[in-house]
């Protein structure tokens, strides 16, 4: 059953496979040796794929900025999913959000992984120079790493990459990112050690890539809107208080005035008194 399934995906794969074992062959034929010829290749490649990288980072921080919004539509139709689900698909199109645009650039690069799988296991039996073009403890580049270093560099290197992107999701989701380096490690534990290579240069260069997105490009937040807020609060308490002081000073003001016109009132109707009392007097 599994023999059957990897014929059918070789098959399926067969132009890619042959279009990434003609460029391996390229670059080692400029003289790299093979397992540098993989991770050139790799570095090409996902240099190629970084434009789907920007739109899945856009994407994801898209489906972040309406998370409120889904918030209040679930929320209003907490009793009605059908309602609710018209609600947020509206939302998604006034919004102009994919929320699968962020799934896209993993579903490229697997065909990807899969080629590369058949093109090294293909070049263990084509190529004899293949099987000991590696570095270090690991000659052999189809045969799997006899000390399991690299899966664990490729865990590690995964995880390291994908820490980055899990500083700016959903906290619940971020044990899923941290957790799912180790179940794929364990998953390619056996795999040939040129998989490997092009696996942890590829996460290289994913935490290369996600340092400059998250801290210079579309993935870094925007501290203008905090600060505007924050600013905005700091303006807006200043006249309220300023008003608030005005009026009291006002109605202060004013009892002061009320006060100072009662009293000259008051003197006024003495002073008449006093007057008619005089003439009183004199007529007697």
């Amino acid at each position: 059953m599994i023999d059957s399934m990897i014929e059918f995906l070789e098959r399926v794969f067969a132009p890619l496979t042959g279009a990434l074992g003609w460029a391996l062959e390229y670059i080692h034929a400029q003289g790299a040796p093979w397992w540098l010829s993989i991770a050139i290749l790799t570095v090409i490649v996902r240099t190629i794929l970084f434009p789907l990288t920007i739109r899945q980072v856009k994407s994801m921080r898209a489906m972040q900025d309406l998370k409120p919004d889904m918030d209040k539509i679930r929320a209003q139709y907490k009793d009605n999913r059908q309602k609710q689900q018209e609600e947020i698909m509206k939302l998604y199109q006034e919004r102009q959000v994919n929320p699968f645009g962020s799934c896209f650039p993993l579903l490229v690069q697997m065909p990807i992984f899969i080629g590369m799988f058949y093109v090294i296991r293909g070049f263990g039996d084509t190529h004899p120079s293949f099987t000991s073009g590696g570095i270090l403890w690991f000659q052999d580049l189809s045969a799997y790493d006899p000390f399991y270093i690299l899966p664990v560099l490729s865990a590690l290197t995964m995880l390291a990459a994908s820490e980055i992107t899990s500083k700016h999701i959903d906290p619940q989701q971020r044990w899923i990112m941290r957790t799912l380096p180790v179940v794929f490690t364990i998953f390619l534990l056996t795999f040939p050690a040129g998989l490997f290579m092009y696996w942890i240069t590829s996460n290289l260069v994913t935490l290369v890539q996600n340092q400059v997105i998250y801290n210079y490009g579309p993935g870094k937040k925007s501290s203008t809107a905090t600060e505007g807020g924050s600013g905005s609060g700091k303006t807006e308490g200043k006249p309220k208080t300023s008003a608030g002081s005005q009026r009291a000073n006002g109605s202060s003001g004013g009892s002061v005035v009320a006060a100072q016109g009662n009293t000259g009132n008051g003197g006024t109707q003495v002073a008449k008194s006093g007057k008619r009392k005089r003439r009183r007097k004199k007529k007697k």
